[in-house]
């Protein structure tokens, strides 16, 4: 897959960028060669390779993850926090519509 000129232009408009006709052009060649780039990862056979959990255990057997336990260290203060809201319903917050 690669993109135009066109593309390009379009992509920033929809995203509210200004860019110049250098920058379209740059641009262009980055995300085309990021495209490359990823062509080229999805022609590589990966069957039968396991995934990792990590990298080192490509290298490594007995890696163990370094990760906390998933445990309440805080404790729930929602109401405190609802209570100087202007408007709450159902624990959640309130809002004007802004959008129309």
């Amino acid at each position: 897959m690669s993109l135009d000129l066109n593309d390009v232009k379009r992509l920033a408009r929809l995203a509210q960028l200004d860019l110049e006709e250098t920058q379209a052009g740059k641009t262009l060649d980055k995300l085309n060669g990021i495209f490359s780039l990823v062509e080229q990862m999805r022609a590589v056979d990966t069957s039968g390779v396991e995934p990792l959990n990590h990298p080192i255990a490509a290298h490594q057997n007995n890696v163990a993850l370094r990760l906390r336990e998933d445990e309440v260290s805080e404790p729930n203060r929602r109401d405190d926090y609802q209570q100087v809201a202007p408007a709450t319903q159902d624990g959640l917050y309130l809002v004007p519509k802004v959008i129309e």
